[in-house]
């Protein structure tokens, strides 16, 4: 019996999204070292954070600038409180709430305030915000650590010494080699904690507001004139994915155990959520996970898989020297503009679109 066009490519994004899923849950026990397993936490709070962008650009047409600004928020929320309270669950919980209530205060402000303008205008509102975010953490030394951020400790299950799990001799105990340690609970608080928000999400756009989002996004004066408050809905979803967002940062400054301008307040960051959007495919959520697994193992492994092109080309002409590690950029660049033009609703969004039609 065949399968309807549309439920097939379905079908492809998400076995693919459940295969990556299965990857990160086993990472620890499938890549060992170290870098890899920064990766594959990364990854985990990439998806969160790009998917919360995406309940906004894709979703409902909102684009934003200041979404790494609530990121920012969430992170220096849980850094401070665990530099002033010490490595405690106390510390975190307080640390995650004011992040939280930081985030809905300015989104509720932006919201109310610029949703009703254009988009162009309320595009460049936003980048302004963040803007003075990225100011004001660099300057006020004293609370955020200015440009040198702050390192704290987290709770002490996450400490790397902290054993899991012992054996008669009080010797680490391994599991298919991996050492069960505080490392390895980090991983997997950051897995969990990722997977929850974004679950919800998922469910968020799969309920009847999500629905909604999308006929204002669609066209916006019909959707008002049939009923609904197009700002209010607008406004509670940006509320929804600053809090997201925020809550993703304060993963991610419990995992790196550092937090700084540049590590989480960055305009480089900000870009690259927008390219893990258009390359996983907006207003699709599961484009997010594609995208963010892309971008973030390019941004780590492209450079060594260069190099060892590199010295495979050595004795050929000009090839080594357009495969040298240092222009990684303008190679990830390459592949940038053949994803968008080979998949112009993003791979996610393509691949769904195709099962449509076909």
């Amino acid at each position: 019996m065949s399968v309807s066009a549309n439920t097939t490519g379905t079908k492809v994004v998400k076995t693919t999204v459940l295969l990556i899923g299965a990857l990160l849950l086993f990472a620890p026990f499938l890549f060992q070292d170290t870098r890899a397993l920064e990766v594959a936490a990364r990854i985990c709070i990439f998806i969160v954070l790009v998917a919360s962008y995406d309940l906004l650009i894709g979703y409902t047409g909102i684009v934003s600038f200041a979404h790494i600004m609530f990121f920012g928020f969430g992170a220096y929320g849980g850094a401070i409180a665990l530099k002033q309270m010490g490595p405690g669950w106390d510390a975190v919980v307080v640390g995650a709430l004011a992040g939280v209530a930081v985030s809905l205060v300015v989104a509720v402000a932006i919201g109310l305030l610029s949703l009703r303008v254009k988009a162009i205008f309320f595009a460049m509102i936003t980048l302004a915000a963040a803007s003075v975010a990225l100011v004001l953490a660099s300057q006020l030394s004293n609370f955020t650590g200015g440009e040198d951020g702050i390192t704290y400790r987290a709770p002490s299950i996450f400490k790397t010494a902290t054993k899991l799990m012992v054996d008669d001799d009080g010797k680490v105990m391994r599991i298919f080699g991996v050492k069960m340690n505080g490392k390895l609970a980090a991983y997997y608080f950051v897995f969990i904690t990722s997977f929850v928000l974004f679950f919800a999400m998922v469910r968020l756009v799969g309920s009847p507001l999500g629905t909604v989002l999308k006929a204002i996004r669609e066209n916006e004066a019909r959707a008002e004139a049939i009923g609904y408050r197009v700002v209010s809905y607008r406004t509670f979803v940006f509320c929804i994915a600053a809090l997201v967002a925020s809550l993703s940062g304060t993963i991610y400054a419990i995992w790196l155990k550092y937090t700084g301008p540049d590590t989480v307040l960055s305009f480089s960051i900000m870009i690259d959520i927008l390219l893990m959007v258009v390359i996983g495919g907006m207003g699709t959520m599961w484009g997010a996970v594609i995208g963010a697994v892309l971008m973030v193992i390019a941004q780590y492994y492209l450079r060594d898989l260069m190099g060892v092109a590199a010295e495979a080309t050595a004795n050929l002409p000009l090839l080594p020297h357009l495969l040298d590690p240092d222009r990684w950029l303008f190679w990830l660049g390459i592949i940038f503009i053949l994803l968008v033009y080979f998949f112009p609703k993003g791979i996610a969004g393509t691949i769904m679109a195709k099962g449509e039609k076909s």
